[in-house]
């Protein structure tokens, strides 16, 4: 089968017109535990926010369905189909368009982050089933990957850790070459820059979309930490790639820094929290931006403020939901405006 970049398709950047968000709803009661009914608001309130600016379609179980639409309200949608939790930005479709604005979509391999939950068999079928249910032309790249481990430009620029994608529990018979052709040839791009990884104690084993983003093309926000905080040398090595790094249209990167949220947040069992505020959505003509009960909040606020003047921003308390692993852009996958490309 060819590949989108052989079809003439790309990965648009997340500031492009959507036709709408995919959510699904929380219920893996081993990843959430006692804070599950606590993430169902979170995730109610996200869904919310984002329902201001675009259409919310959340993926739910059938025994959740009534429950979920009444919390979530008139602007959700409900689409009913199994699965096992509630991170779309990685079991679903990372969605490319071609130059007449048609839309497909990249169903890339799911293993559960590296094998860490053993009952993942309905999410890594999720995007297939979306893709389905859509009547969307399917790619199928023999790679695995999560859409928290990348991050576009929308010309022609990825950005990617090394901690994640060179990870051995992922692609352990594809070397980093091969790695990046499949990134290029599915996210129809042309330059990969590698920073080299992302948050202590982070089960996703450094997503990207927790320490950097391009906020329009040529510029990117990239998440810093104190000197003597456990994320510093990570953090300082990938302001110092960016920093020197140019993208696929040859420009020099300007860095905008952001500094993470003071207090540590911990688990019971002592892992720190990967709360970031880099993890945001970007809806319509907005920014759901997350908040974390912290003293940097209102700097991260003013910061993100200034990076999308032309946005309305609306923060969300978002550590519940970091406390099942992820954050905002986690747990939301944008679709691009366009009619769907028929399956070949």
């Amino acid at each position: 089968m060819s590949t989108p970049r052989q079809d003439g398709l790309h990965m648009p950047a997340e500031w492009a017109e959507h036709a709408g968000c995919w959510m699904a709803w929380p219920i893996n009661k081993t990843v959430w535990g006692a804070r599950l009914d606590a993430a169902r608001d979170a995730y109610t309130e996200v869904a919310k926010a984002i329902a201001e600016f675009e259409p919310v379609t959340m993926i739910v179980a059938p025994e959740h369905t009534a429950s979920a639409s009444m919390r979530c309200g008139k602007g959700c949608s409900m689409l009913t189909l199994t699965h096992d939790d509630s991170w779309t930005r990685d079991t679903g479709p990372t969605f490319v368009v071609d130059a007449a604005g048609n839309v497909a979509g990249v169903d890339w391999r799911f293993n559960a982050w590296g094998e860490k939950y053993p009952n993942y068999r309905h999410d890594a079928a999720l995007a297939k089933r979306l893709l389905d249910q859509l009547g969307m032309r399917r790619y199928a790249p023999r790679l695995v990957m999560e859409g928290g481990a990348l991050h576009v430009d929308g010309e022609g620029t990825v950005l990617v850790t090394e901690q994640c994608l060179l990870n051995p529990n992922r692609n352990p018979r594809l070397d980093r070459a091969a790695i990046e052709k499949h990134l290029l040839d599915y996210l129809g791009a042309e330059k990969v820059i590698w920073l080299a990884g992302g948050l202590e104690d982070d089960e996703t084993d450094g997503h990207v979309d927790n320490v950097a983003c391009f906020v329009r093309p040529g510029v990117v926000l990239a998440l810093t930490a104190a000197q003597g905080d456990g994320n510093h040398p990570m953090l300082k090595e990938n302001l110092t790639r960016l920093r020197a790094a140019s993208d696929a249209r040859g420009r020099s990167l300007e860095v905008i820094e952001v500094a993470q949220p003071a207090k540590r947040v911990r688990e019971a069992d002592g892992r720190r929290l990967p709360v970031s505020y880099v993890n945001f959505y970007l809806a319509n003509g907005a920014v759901i931006a997350p908040l974390f009960d912290d003293s940097a909040d209102g700097a991260a606020i003013t910061i993100l403020k200034d990076a999308f003047p032309d946005r309305a921003l609306r923060p969300i308390d978002a550590l519940d939901i970091v406390f099942g692993g992820g954050g905002i852009h986690c747990i939301t996958q944008q679709q691009p405006a366009g009619p769907p490309l028929p399956p070949v």
